[in-house]
């Protein structure tokens, strides 16, 4: 993929006054289809029905009922001001988290209206979620609308209505689930991670640990005995098998599914075999050592009884954990019963979680086997065998319909969590031609919806595939690392993002030469990647030389050339030269309009950046309607979450502050930060500009209760990302120094940050 600027992605429309900035520019799009007044406003007026859940059975849940007690009063306990109540669970790995969290739901299902369980490892599978919940309260309008109109239409719902509880399972990133219980006030949040750090400080946290001896013996024996009670032998035998699982909930569990489901072998025997195998486990983490010796009896039970299991269950390892579809593992050829057997076999020995349709299969399984066994012969481990078997599935459910050339979107968003895990999970030195195509196909899917951060693994193992089969200098290698490294920019990494840069520029010149256009675009995006970094004396240089280099190679009116001006222009824009700026960047959007139209994304683009330097010469007379005009488009042009929206929404809210009306400006803000950090996260340049620009807000209208925890932690990131001495890192520390000595406000620069985002594009 090319990156020459940001293409139109699929756009939803939200009309009515509950839409975003709907009191100022009428419509909202975000996502691919029209989502009417009417629909938005039903999520005040529908009912769930009395229990409603997607809660899976309750689980065998013993010795917590400290923690139990712990929920309920983190949950329940109403702070003053407060009427959302959250709380996270974090440990590691087979602990019991997520048992944890459904047998407290269980227990308290009559104290809620609704509970939703989600399946929180990324952001794409928390919408997914979400769009369950629509779903199952209106099925016969989602049934016709795409998935970003349920999940906005969920979110219209929870706002609405009070006393329901969300539980995010597996969060893998906090900030994944910050839009969300930010936002969302009106009923109570509970999350599982492994992560301990990075949660807000207002959520209360449980550390998990192990099970107390006593509590992990009778947890054994309820699964290896059921009701009957046990012999004091049996026990005994129990609570020595207990110690050598850790007391680990998960490793307890698979050992006692492995018991119950072979009578014949006693604790005893079990614990003598799992000992065999303790120097030839895999390595890692405790928890995985103590795990892969449980799994290596149980499968080489299963590979005798039902090899078909076993192979479903390495094909499943390699896959995204949670809502794998049973097609997607049943091969062609192969009989869907014959399938639904075997997974019938692994949900006996705890193996996997399933549903009619899908199953889930935890991340601790997948590490273990992953990693290659010492029975495991030369030729074609099992291990690969299973990662053989994943991407002839994933490849195999990328097959057109009969009659398109290609599949529908609604697939390629199923198997987009598939594609990913295989991208980050590839083997060193591992090629597969046909998928690596569909790696890109999803990278450029993804990019074009705004979310180039998500595709980092995607692009690293395209370019590892091109640089081994191509070599370093191929064009097509050097187009794929032009794009990780905006994949890096985009996800604020710009200490990997600009080295990727300097080398690819360097390799295009020798290669391809100084002024061919794949050259001039590498250059360009170079100095844009300086720019971001706050590095105006390299990236002016360079935006002047390919600018002087397009018009000869391309021509005045090129739109890589347009590009060019406006990058240019906003370069000296960012130095303080307005001078040279405003007329370059009305020539520029003059061009554009000519050349490309009204509406293009680099129109937009000029149009948001003149805005701008009339905002910075105090011209707001014609920069608020030029704002104005630019968001209304980037929404119906974009979408409504698209980073280029983002940035617009912002700049219009900084000229409504900059003439004092801070009553639409403080909305604004409010919703451009909460999208920022669920769009490029909570660390983006970007996110965190719209977090020292909100604050600024909260400190204009005496919120300081508000405005200096938003300035800490605007501080606090952008030294940990930008550097200590980085002109945003410098002016967040004054901000700071300001609103925490209020009676010397006067003499500092206490106030937005002006325009928020260069807006340049790449290519």
């Amino acid at each position: 993929m090319s990156t020459d600027g940001a293409a139109a992605g699929p756009r939803i429309e939200a009309r009515g006054d509950r839409s975003i900035a709907a009191q100022h520019i009428g419509n909202a799009f975000t996502g691919d289809v029209v989502l009417p007044a009417e629909v938005l406003q039903a999520a005040e007026t529908v009912a769930a029905a009395p229990g409603t859940s997607n809660l899976p059975p309750s689980p065998l849940c013993l010795g917590r009922q400290d923690e139990l007690a712990w929920l309920r009063r983190a949950l329940a306990g109403q702070c003053e001001g407060a009427i959302t109540q959250s709380g996270t669970v974090h440990g590691l790995g087979g602990i019991g988290k997520s048992t944890l969290a459904l047998h407290y739901a269980h227990c308290h299902r009559g104290d809620y209206t609704l509970i939703w369980w989600i399946n929180a490892a990324s952001p794409d599978e928390i919408e997914s979620s979400l769009a369950g919940l629509t779903q199952t309260l209106v099925p016969g309008w989602a049934a016709t609308a795409g998935r970003g109109a349920q999940v906005a239409w969920a979110r219209q719902w929870l706002a609405w209505h009070p006393g329901w509880l969300l539980i995010y399972d597996n969060v893998e990133d906090p900030d994944d689930i910050g839009p969300y219980t930010g936002a969302l006030h009106q009923g109570h949040h509970l999350a599982t991670s492994r992560r301990a750090l990075g949660w807000p400080d207002t959520a209360p946290t449980l550390a998990l640990g192990t099970l107390r001896p006593d509590d992990a013996t009778t947890l054994l024996c309820r699964l290896v005995s059921k009701d009957a009670t046990p012999t004091a032998r049996q026990r005994a035998a129990a609570d020595a098998l207990a110690a050598d699982l850790g007391h680990l909930p998960l490793a307890i569990k698979q050992a006692g599914a492995y018991l119950a489901q072979n009578r014949g072998i006693s604790l005893d025997a079990y614990r003598r075999r799992l000992g065999s195998k303790l120097d030839r486990t895999a390595h890692g983490l405790d928890a995985e050592r103590t795990l892969a010796r449980v799994w290596n009896v149980t499968l080489h039970v299963l590979e005798q009884a039902d090899p078909l299991a076993v192979q479903v269950l390495h094909t499943a390892a390699w896959l995204a954990p949670d809502d794998i579809p049973h097609t997607l593992l049943t091969p062609p050829g192969t009989d869907p019963d014959d399938i639904a057997e075997a997974l019938g076999t692994l949900a006996a020995y705890s193996m996997i979680t399933t549903t009619d349709t899908t199953l889930s299969i935890h991340r601790l399984v997948q590490t273990v086997l992953r990693a290659p066994r010492t029975s495991d012969t030369p030729q074609r481990p099992r291990h690969l065998r299973g990662r053989d078997s994943a991407e002839q599935a994933v490849l195999h459910s990328l097959t057109p319909p009969p009659g398109q050339d290609s599949p529908p979107d609604s697939q390629w968003d199923t198997l987009t969590p598939h594609l990913v895990t295989l991208a980050a999970t590839a083997p060193p030195g591992h090629h597969n031609a046909s998928l690596t195509d569909a790696y890109t196909t999803t990278a450029n899917r993804l990019h074009r919806q705004g979310h180039t951060a998500r595709t980092i693994p995607l692009y690293e193992a395209t370019l590892a595939q091109y640089e081994q089969v191509l070599g370093e200098t191929h064009p097509s290698t050097l187009a794929s690392r032009n794009n990780l490294a905006h994949a890096y920019q985009a996800a604020g990494d710009l200490g990997r993002a600009i080295p990727l840069y300097e080398a690819t520029l360097a390799q295009y010149e020798q290669v391809l030469g100084e002024t061919h256009p794949s050259t001039l675009a590498s250059r360009n995006n170079l100095a844009g990647a300086y720019e971001s970094a706050g590095d105006l004396d390299r990236a002016v240089p360079l935006y002047e030389a390919t600018l002087a280099q397009r018009k000869q190679v391309l021509g005045v009116i090129h739109p890589s050339t347009l590009l060019s001006r406006n990058n240019l222009a906003h370069a000296y824009y960012a130095v303080g030269d307005l001078g040279r700026a405003i007329p370059l960047l009305e020539v520029t959007l003059a061009l554009r309009e000519q050349v490309l139209g009204d509406a293009h994304p680099d129109t937009l683009l000029s149009r948001n950046n003149l805005a701008g330097a009339f905002y910075a010469v105090g011209d707001l007379g014609r920069a608020i309607p030029l704002y104005e005009a630019t968001l209304a488009q980037c929404e119906q042009v974009l979408g409504d979450a698209h980073p280029d929206t983002l940035l617009s929404r912002n700049n219009l809210a900084g000229a409504f502050y900059a003439v004092g009306d801070l009553g639409r400006a403080i909305p604004l803000y409010e919703a451009t930060l909460a999208q920022c950090e669920q769009v490029l996260g909570d660390a983006h340049p970007d996110t965190l500009a719209s977090r020292n620009n909100l604050a600024h807000a909260y400190y204009a209208v005496g919120d300081l209760g508000r405005a200096i925890p938003l300035l800490e932690v605007t501080l606090a990131l952008r030294e940990q990302v930008l550097g200590d001495a980085h002109p945003d890192t410098l002016a967040s520390r004054n901000n700071l120094a300001a609103a925490l000595q209020p009676q010397q406000s006067t003499t500092t620069d206490n106030r937005p940050e002006g325009p928020n985002g260069s807006l340049f594009g790449s290519g």
